[in-house]
C-alpha cells in the first residue's frame, strides 16, 4: 500500500518501488531488489532489525525464531551477493549499535522528564558507555550469525560448509561478497590434485605442531634460522614459502583469489619432499625447534587464503 500512496502523492517511481521492495527478499525463492534505492532501504531495514535485537540480547534459539531474524540475515546476504555489493558489516554494526544505544538513552530520559524525575531504568541507561554495552562483542557475534546463514545458503548451492569456516577463521572477514568469492576459489582449488595434496601436507604440519606445542607448552613462532638447515629439502621448503608468501599476499590484496590458490599450489612439491626426507623431531633440540618453526611457516603461508586446519579431508 505504501507504494500506491507514494505514487498517488507524486513521489518518484523509485521511491514508490522502495516502499514495496524494502521487505524483499522474504524467503530463499523471493525476488531480490536491484534498484539502488530499494536495495539501500531493504538493507537498512534488515540491518536495523538485527542490530536492535542483538542489542537487547533477543536472538534465535534452536528452531525458535519468532521475529524472523534468520530470514532478515539471509535477505542481507542475498541483497549483497546477488547485487555484487561490497560492504564491511562490522563497522556498520558498530556504528548502528551506538545509534541504537543513544536513541534508547534519549527515550528513557524523555520518559523520566515527563514523569518528573529520572527513573531507575533511565539512570542505569545514562550510566552505560559504549564499552559497557560491548558493542564490538555484539557485532562479532552478529557476524557469526551471518556466517551460519551463509553456510546454509552456500551448502544449498553445493558448496562445502567447512570452506566457509576456513575463510571466516582468518578474522576480519566481514565483506560477504569477498567471502563468497574466496570460498568459490578455495573449493575449485581443493578439487585439484595439487589442492588435495597441499591440504594433506598442511594438515600434517598442523597436527605435528599441535602435538609438539602441547608437549612443550609453547608455540613455535618466529622465523627459522637458515644456518641450522642441514638438508636441501629444508632450504627448498623455506625458499618456496618465502616466495609464496609474497605472491599469494599480493594476489589476495588484489582480490585475485584464483591466482593466490595457484601460488599456493607451488608449495606442494617442497612440502612433499620435506616430509619424505626430513625428520622433524631431530635429536638435536635446536634443529628440532628450527624444523617446527618451518612447519609453522607452512601454516602461516596458507593462512593468506584460508585456515587449512579447519578444512575437512
Amino acid at each position: 500500500m505504501g507504494k500506491y500512496y507514494a505514487l498517488a502523492q507524486g513521489e518518484d517511481a523509485a521511491v514508490a518501488a522502495a516502499c514495496e521492495e524494502h521487505y524483499k527478499p522474504q524467503g530463499p525463492n523471493d525476488r531480490v531488489p536491484t534498484d539502488p534505492i530499494s536495495v539501500a532501504v531493504a538493507l537498512a531495514d534488515k540491518i536495523d532489525t538485527l542490530v536492535g535485537f542483538w542489542a537487547i540480547d533477543e536472538k534465535p534459539t534452536g528452531s525458535k525464531d519468532p521475529y524472523a531474524l534468520r530470514r532478515a540475515a539471509l535477505g542481507v546476504i542475498r541483497l549483497l551477493t546477488e547485487n555484487g555489493i561490497r560492504l564491511n558489516l562490522i563497522s556498520i554494526f558498530d556504528r548502528h549499535s551506538v545509534t541504537v544505544e543513544e536513541t534508547e538513552v534519549r527515550l528513557q530520559q524523555e520518559k523520566a522528564k515527563q514523569s518528573g524525575g529520572l527513573s531507575r531504568i533511565a539512570v542505569a541507561h545514562t550510566k552505560k558507555t559504549w564499552g559497557d554495552r560491548q558493542v564490538r562483542s555484539n557485532s562479532i557475534d552478529l557476524l557469526s550469525f551471518f556466517a551460519d546463514r551463509l553456510k546454509v545458503q552456500l551448502r544449498e548451492q553445493g558448496a562445502r560448509h567447512d570452506l566457509v569456516d576456513a575463510v571466516f577463521s582468518l578474522g576480519g572477514q566481514d565483506d560477504l561478497l569477498l567471502v563468497v568469492r574466496r570460498v568459490d576459489a578455495l573449493g575449485k582449488f581443493l578439487d585439484t590434485d595439487d589442492g588435495k595434496n597441499l591440504l594433506a601436507g598442511t594438515k600434517r604440519a598442523s597436527n605435528i605442531l599441535s602435538i609438539e606445542e602441547k608437549k612443550d607448552k609453547r608455540t613455535f613462532d618466529g622465523a627459522p634460522n637458515a644456518v641450522l638447515y642441514s638438508l636441501p629439502e629444508e632450504k627448498a621448503l623455506a625458499d618456496a614459502i618465502d616466495l609464496v608468501k609474497v605472491e599469494a599476499s599480493v594476489a589476495v590484496m588484489n582480490e585475485d583469489f584464483a591466482s593466490a590458490m595457484s601460488f599456493m599450489a607451488t608449495l606442494r612439491p617442497a612440502v612433499d619432499a620435506f616430509f619424505d626426507k626430513v625428520k622433524v623431531n631431530d635429536d638435536d633440540p635446536k634443529v628440532r625447534e628450527n624444523r617446527l618453526r618451518l612447519l609453522n611457516e607452512i601454516r602461516s603461508a596458507t593462512r593468506a587464503v584460508a585456515d587449512f586446519s579447519g578444512i575437512e579431508g
